[in-house]
């Protein structure tokens, strides 16, 4: 079994299982990948289902099998932890490699851990509910700084992403011509990414070159980042379309 079918095989086991207990069930968070099979096997469920980060915003997703008789109000079992220096002033900046290294090394599956949101001097992590107080308690150092990890309320916190806006010139608003213009690529060097189920439009894998690229839509694409295609801006005096787009920083 290939690690697609194995996913497909947890997804459609776990909306059984909700099924038969009638209780509300919830798979770990799903990289992009994994989302796209989700979506893809959504006629295999035996419940209705629906996913969820911690945040509106993040990409790393955990999805709901909920029965269609339940009868009691639930919650996703995320976790927020914020992340902070215990002395500030003798503090590192700490990116999301930093923290997620330092996370993997006490030997927690990456699919326990959701989006971490960096901001100038602090951090917030998206974890799995049952393992946050692990996290509290044996993470107190991330490369050489010390640092405390306290549960907080994800609706506050402090940091969106951060997108900073550009423009370019296609000869149309196909996939492979965007993913050139944005990374200063080759078409063909973005048909391959294509090719090699690189990239993901709203969640789901993009199969087609010629695929157009609507407003709002966001576009990942693996080792490369991701961002917002903005739509037309208007024309050039020789016929091509000028786009706009959001890129997505650290």
């Amino acid at each position: 079994m290939n690690e697609q079918e194995l996913c497909r095989k947890k997804l459609t086991d776990l909306s059984r299982q909700a099924n038969r207990k009638g209780i509300v069930v919830f798979s770990d968070f799903l990289n992009l990948n994994e989302q796209n099979i989700y979506r893809r096997s959504e006629r295999l469920f035996e419940t209705r289902t629906e996913s969820f980060g911690g945040v509106p915003f993040a990409e790393r997703q955990m999805v709901a099998f909920i029965p269609d008789a339940l009868s009691y109000e639930w919650d996703y079992p995320i976790a927020a932890l914020h992340i902070s220096p215990v002395a500030p002033k003798f503090a590192e900046k700490l990116g999301h490699r930093d923290i997620l290294g330092s996370v993997m090394q006490l030997g927690v599956e990456r699919s326990k851990i959701g989006d971490i949101l960096v901001a100038e001097t602090e951090a917030w992590m998206l974890c799995e509910d049952r393992i946050a107080d692990y996290f509290a308690e044996h993470l107190n150092r991330i490369r050489h700084t010390d640092v405390r990890l306290e549960r907080t309320d994800a609706a506050c916190i402090a940091v969106q992403p951060k997108l900073e806006e550009h423009d370019g010139i296609v000869t149309s608003n196909r996939l492979d011509s965007v993913i050139a213009c944005v990374y200063r690529l080759s078409r063909s060097q973005a048909q391959d990414l294509i090719r090699h189920d690189k990239i993901f439009v709203d969640g789901r894998l993009a199969e087609n070159p010629a695929y157009a690229c609507r407003e709002e839509e966001i576009v990942s694409v693996r080792g490369y980042g991701r961002f917002v295609y903005g739509g037309c801006s208007g024309k050039t005096g020789k016929g091509r379309m000028k786009i706009t787009y959001k890129q997505y920083t650290e």
